[in-house]
């Protein structure tokens, strides 16, 4: 190893020294998850992006396995694993390296191998409080590193999808809205498809289809798979003949649907066009719901309060930016998310993110629902931000 790596090396450790000490004194147990990881865990549950950027590989007996993306699943799966499930709260810390393809190419502040530190709170019962003590630990973390002048940005995916829940509209309208809330464009394209005549949609998949649509997806793949098979048409994509006739069933009923209200749309539109320092964006939301009679006092009620509880635990929530429309890259969050950034010529760079996933420990074992809430840090960035090398 060079002298260059050596000094390197030994700064992350004494970083990560003092974070770990931190999340110690803090009560959250040090456990270190599997670098190995089953593949379908991850390119079913973390969305896009990571599922295009995780090192995918098959072992000898056939499993489907992949290099850790990040440590928050494999933190889970060891929760599950060893039969930590039941009732009550842990709390777990972590340090190890993580692994992503880079598509811009590999450098030092973009590694495809990086070392993460975090945190992981299952099972507690008052969301707000478990939120504001780790976004607190997030941003004690990088002061403690050294950091200063970074910025906080926050999103609510859990008020998003309540606002969904309140809005009249086909249930699978809300399941491809939520779909696409990652990722900007399409989101916006499916909102306006939804709210355009239905008898100016035009679909490919629906006149391959013809005359022999139905309203059931086993007849309509049935169908569908003969008319593949006359044409010797393969399939592609990794999709299957079933996913495909859902797909095409769901188009066939939009059709014949009303569209959505343009004030609907408008009212969406809105929603996500908030952003700014939190109590005023929490003004804005409550003068849009109010206008739209909807009741989402409650998720309003658990927005305000976490923000008192964030300032309580020495956040200056002033200084914090929210944005309806950000819910981070990784779609099992549920909730509450934020996002550490630091300034740099090429544009803000994340240091440190995490928020709450209250589905993920059901999915992959776990035998009951289980809050949860976390975050990662970006050591190697950190340390180039605290160093001044950006």
């Amino acid at each position: 190893m060079s002298g260059k790596a050596t000094d390197l090396r030994a700064a992350l450790d004494a970083q990560a020294d003092t974070i770990l000490g931190l999340f110690a004194d803090s009560g959250y147990e040090y456990i270190e998850p599997e670098i190995l990881q089953p593949a379908d865990i991850f390119l079913d549950r973390s969305g896009e992006d990571i599922r295009t950027r995780t090192y995918v590989f098959t072992d000898p007996a056939g499993a489907e396995l992949c290099l850790r993306p990040d440590l928050t699943v494999p933190t889970c799966r060891y929760h599950v694993e060893h039969g930590q499930t039941g009732p009550g709260t842990v709390r777990y810390s972590y340090s190890g390296p993580a692994f992503r393809f880079q598509p811009g190419g590999h450098d030092e502040l973009r590694p495809r191998e990086f070392d993460q530190i975090g945190i992981e709170y299952f099972g507690a019962e008052d969301s707000e409080t478990a939120e504001a003590e780790v976004i607190s630990l997030a941003v004690e973390a990088v002061r403690r590193a050294g950091l200063d002048g970074f910025q906080v940005k926050i999103g609510d995916l859990g008020l998003f999808n309540r606002l969904l829940d309140g809005i009249d509209m086909p249930e699978r309208w809300r399941k491809r809205l939520r779909h696409d809330f990652w990722r900007p464009q399409a989101f916006h394209e499916t909102l306006a498809r939804l709210s355009e005549d239905p008898a100016a949609r035009v679909d490919r998949e629906l006149d391959f289809m013809g005359g022999a649509l139905s309203d059931r997806v086993d007849e309509t793949a049935a169908t569908l798979d003969q008319l593949l098979t006359l044409r010797a048409i393969p399939l592609v994509g990794g999709r299957s003949v079933q996913d495909i006739a859902e797909r095409i069933c769901e188009k066939a009923a939009d059709r014949s649907a009303p569209p959505l209200p343009q004030q609907t749309a408008r009212l969406i539109q809105d929603y996500i066009s908030v952003t700014g320092r939190p109590r005023d964006a929490l003004h804005r939301i409550m003068n849009l719901i109010v206008a739209a009679e909807l009741d989402l006092s409650t998720s309003l009620a658990a927005f305000a309060r976490r923000i008192t509880l964030m300032q309580d635990s020495g956040i200056a929530v002033d200084s914090c930016r929210f944005l309806s429309e950000f819910g981070r890259n990784l779609e099992y969050y549920t909730g509450f998310v934020f996002q550490i950034e630091y300034d740099t010529p090429a544009g803000p760079m994340p240091i440190a993110g995490g928020g709450r996933y209250d589905t993920l420990l059901s999915d992959i074992g776990a035998d009951r629902p289980t809050p949860a809430v976390g975050c990662a840090i970006h050591t190697e960035r950190l340390l180039a931000a605290v160093n001044g090398d950006y």
